[in-house]
C-alpha cells in the first residue's frame, strides 16, 4: 500500500471534508473548535463552519495534513506552528514548557471504515516531515495517558504509545484533562536531539 501525506490546499478541500465530515454536517466541528474562538469562526464563515475552515485553508500556511492510502483520502493531521493556533496560544492549561517555536499537532483523524490499518503512524511522520519542510524546529502534541479503555470520543487528542511510536519524547505536562486523564507535552525534535 502506498502511504502519502499532503498540505491540505483549497485544491484539496473535498478530501479534507470527506475525512472529518463525510455527511457535511453544518454544525460539525470542521476541525476549528480548537483552532479559533468562536466569534472568528463567525467572522469568518459568515455563521456556516465549512465556509470558515476554507477561508482558513486558503491562507498562507495550511492549516494540517491529508493523508491518503493508495490514493484515497484516509487521514487528517491538524499541524501549524503554535503561534498560529490562537486558543492553543492563549491557553493556561497547556502552557509552553519553554521558547522554542514548535509546531502543535491539536487533532488526528482517521477515517470510519479506514481504522486499525496502520494509517495513523505513517500520518504522523508525514505531518512531522511537513513541519520541517517549513523550518519548524520541533513539533509538540498533548496526548493523554490512558490507564485502561479510553473514552473514544476523546480519541482525537492520541495517546503516549501512538506518539511515542513517531518518535516524540515526553517533555512536560498540562494541566489539561481529557476524559478525566492528564495530558502530556510530547516533543519531536527537529535534527539531533540535545
Amino acid at each position: 500500500m502506498a502511504f502519502d501525506v499532503r498540505p491540505l490546499t483549497t485544491d484539496r478541500f473535498e478530501d479534507f471534508a470527506d475525512v472529518v465530515n463525510p455527511n457535511r454536517r453544518a454544525t460539525h466541528c470542521w476541525c476549528l473548535s480548537h483552532r479559533l474562538p468562536a466569534r472568528r469562526i463567525e467572522e469568518l464563515g459568515d455563521g456556516d463552519r465549512e465556509r470558515a475552515m476554507r477561508c482558513l485553508v486558503a491562507g498562507d500556511v495550511p492549516p494540517g495534513v491529508i493523508g491518503y492510502a493508495d490514493g484515497e483520502p484516509v487521514g487528517w493531521c491538524s499541524i501549524a506552528p503554535r503561534s498560529e493556533i490562537p486558543k492553543l496560544e492563549a491557553s493556561r492549561l497547556i502552557r509552553p514548557v519553554d521558547e522554542v517555536a514548535v509546531w502543535s499537532i491539536i487533532c488526528v483523524v482517521i477515517r470510519g471504515g479506514h481504522r486499525k490499518r496502520g494509517h495513523t503512524l505513517p500520518l504522523l511522520e508525514g505531518a512531522v516531515a511537513y513541519a520541517a519542510s517549513r523550518g519548524a524546529p520541533a513539533v509538540e502534541a498533548h496526548p493523554v495517558e490512558p490507564t485502561g479503555r479510553m473514552d473514544t470520543t476523546m480519541a482525537f487528542v492520541g495517546t503516549r504509545a501512538m506518539f511515542a511510536a513517531a518518535g516524540f519524547e515526553v517533555v512536560g505536562t498540562t494541566d489539561a484533562v481529557a476524559s478525566r486523564l492528564p495530558r502530556l507535552v510530547m516533543r519531536r525534535t527537529m535534527g539531533p536531539t540535545r
